[in-house]
């Protein structure tokens, strides 16, 4: 089986009503990409929580649609133009789309990933490279976190450093749980992650269960205010979230931390570090402990007037 995409140049203001006035007129799925990709005029679209862009939409975007290979382009089209009251039915292209075996063709896109000295996440689909390794099973989805992006490497690293067998640890805003396996595989005990997004709690305690792990308790925020940890204060904090958020819970997270504890953050960029370390020096002394990719890790310890070492 195939399909045809139609593609149409528009302007931002039409974007979003065209994306979805196409829908009802008859396409299976469209989305909205920018027309100056891979040009020197590309911007990127996105922004910190409470930043977001208004639109999913560039100034130049392009809207592709995808249709049955039979089905009336032109119609959907026209109808797509009508209902939205363009003055013109916007000029089109259409490609063909041969079927593939697409969950094939995604699962090669994500190969095994080695982090630190010994640590590999690895698709269910892979072999594992060195059984000997910590190995974490974990596929793409829904919540972010699968070692691919630096903050979150960055975050494995310093857990691999600095492994706490016995000790408690909290993932705040743990997406797919990986910072807490990492913690509990290297012996850490207990361990909790807490994330505002119900699909990532259910997301992770798969992985967890999946990965030998499933005694890591994983809560929403308000689940978490009335569980046995409600006051309790942990021998790592880690949060790798963005800066703007960090800097806001900076009161919160610092109280998490046990004296004597520490405190490890990411998901800062090397030119937000110094502010973000100003926000939480009334709690806590913080350093930047690696840098990848133009991202940090900050770490630093309740209690201890210096900054812990650069890597």
């Amino acid at each position: 089986m195939s399909w045809t995409e139609i593609v149409i140049e528009v302007a931002r203001d039409h974007a979003e009503a065209l994306s979805d006035a196409l829908m009802e007129a008859g396409a299976l799925s469209v989305s909205v990409e920018d027309a100056d990709e891979g040009t020197d005029a590309e911007k990127p679209l996105f922004g910190e929580p409470g930043m977001e862009p208004k639109e999913a939409a560039w100034e130049h975007s392009r809207v592709v649609a995808l249709t049955d290979v039979d089905a009336d382009q032109a119609g959907i089209v026209a109808a797509a133009a009508a209902a939205i009251q363009l003055a013109d039915v916007p000029r089109f292209t259409t490609r063909k789309v041969e079927d593939e075996d697409w969950v094939r063709l995604t699962q090669s896109q994500f190969d095994p990933i080695h982090i630190g000295k010994n640590i590999w996440v690895v698709p269910s689909w892979h072999d594992v490279p060195d059984p000997k390794a910590l190995v974490l099973e974990l596929d793409p989805g829904l919540a972010f976190g699968t070692g691919s992006h630096p903050t979150t490497r960055l975050c494995m690293e310093w857990l691999e450093a600095h492994p706490a067998p016995g000790q408690t640890v909290l993932d705040y805003g743990c997406g797919s749980g990986i910072l807490a396996m990492v913690a509990r595989k290297l012996g850490s005990f207990p361990v909790a992650g807490v994330d505002i997004d119900p699909q990532a709690i259910e997301s992770a305690q798969d992985n967890a269960v999946r990965n030998n792990v499933a005694d890591i308790q994983y809560f929403v925020p308000d689940d978490f205010a009335e569980s046995p940890f409600a006051t309790a204060r942990f021998d790592i904090v880690v949060a790798n979230i963005l800066s703007s958020p960090l800097k806001l819970m900076a009161p919160m997270l610092s109280g998490r931390v046990a004296d004597g504890g520490a405190l490890v953050l990411s998901g800062v960029l090397a030119r937000q570090a110094d502010e973000v370390a100003a926000a939480y020096a009334p709690f806590i002394k913080l350093g930047v402990w690696a840098e990848q990719d133009g991202w940090v890790c900050l770490c630093g310890r309740l209690g201890s007037d210096t900054v812990p070492s650069p890597r």
